[in-house]
This record gives C-alpha cells, structure tokens and sequence, in this order.
C-alpha cells in the first residue's frame, strides 16, 4: 500500500525532511526550484504532497493524505475529527499570543480583535469572560492595530522582530506551538503494519534529538 505525507512549504518542510530522513525518506527532487506539489521519495510507495500550511489537516481528515505534518495552532483551529495527532516533533516552536501597539491603553468599549485564528480567539476569550468583537484576515496582521482597523492581534509570534519593527508588543500567551505528526484514523487502520514503523522512527529521531540537547 502506497503513503502520502502533507507537508507545508517553508519552516515546517525544512525541519521536517532531516526527520523523515533519519527515518530513510528523502526527497528525490528539491521543492524549491520545482513548481511541482507531488514529489517521489526514496522510500518505495511513499510520497510527500506540498500543501499549505491550514490545508494538511483537510488533507489528512479527509483521507486524501495518510500522515501530515502541522502546527499545533493549525490543528486546534481546525479541530482534530478523523485524525490522530501521534508524535510532537518539537520542531517549527514559536508561541500564539495576543499583541497591539506598544504602550496603548485599553479603549472603553468591547475589544476588536484581528486575526485568522477565529476559533481558537473566540474561545480563548470566552475562557478569559470577555466578548470580543473579531475580525477575521488572512495575512498583514499587523497592519490591523497601527491603522485602528483592531486594537489587538491573536497571531503567532517566533521572535517577536515583526512585532517590534512595527511599533507592536506581544502581550499574552495563549499556547505555545509546535509541529506535530498528525495520521488519519482509517489510514491507521488499513495501512497500520506501514504508518507505525514509521511514526516509531520519527519518534525515535526526536528522543535522540532530545537527549543531544539536553
């Protein structure tokens, strides 16, 4: 039986291939200087799909891709029906936060809020007793406090130099991210005796990892 892996383009594919390399699969063909989104692997029957990033976990619950690899902001977003999420890879770490312009002063009304992670904010909130007003985009995040389209941004933050060259501060974490093997739970089923050994071995790459760091 065929194995199709989901990656995404960017930090989560260039951390992710030397796992899956520790695991004997490497790509054939560089991503990079191909416009191609199906790519042959070393290992026999296993191929990787390049997707991006918040449609892996579509791919995955919906079967068109056995194993994927997303952030777990990505996951809790988009809710976790039809798939196991089996190994934290530790690796693509950043943090979901709240952020606005530095130093401003909270406005004397209901909060309005920027961001693309509707649910996980909505919810966020909701557990903070707050009912914000939430405005949804897909990008330039920060463009949304400096020009008072919202006073806050729920967005991912790694070092926080985005924020700062444009006059934000982060303010307060709501959880910390990383990528995690996610594996669909018919494919698991069906294809277990060839995803397990698999999953065992990315497992087994990120323990050594772990101790190397140590």
């Amino acid at each position: 039986m065929s194995l199709t892996i989901a990656l995404s383009k960017g930090r989560i594919l260039k951390d992710t291939l030397p796992l899956l390399a520790e695991a004997g699969i490497e790509l054939l063909e560089d991503p990079e200087q191909s416009r191609k989104l199906i790519f042959p692997t070393s290992r026999e029957g296993v191929q990787i799909v390049i997707l991006r990033a918040t449609d892996v976990p579509t791919f995955v619950q919906n079967g068109a891709a056995d194993i994927g690899v997303a952030g777990k902001d990505v996951l809790v977003e988009h809710g976790a029906e039809g798939m196991y999420e089996l190994v934290d890879l530790q690796i693509a770490k950043c943090r979901l936060m709240t952020a606005g312009k530095v130093g401003a002063a909270r406005p004397n009304r209901r909060l309005r809020v920027a961001t693309k992670f509707v649910n996980i904010a909505k919810r966020y909130y909701a557990e903070q007793g707050e009912q914000v007003e939430l405005i949804k985009l897909y990008g330039s995040m920060e463009l949304a406090p400096i020009m008072d389209l919202a006073d806050l941004i729920v967005d991912v933050v790694d070092t926080g130099k985005t924020l700062k060259e444009n006059g934000l501060e982060p303010r307060d974490l709501i959880m910390p991210v990383s990528s995690r093997l996610i594996v669909n739970k018919t494919a698991m089923k069906l294809k277990q005796a060839r995803i397990q050994p698999l999953v065992d071995q990315l497992q087994a790459a990120v323990d050594r990892r772990q101790v190397a760091t140590a």
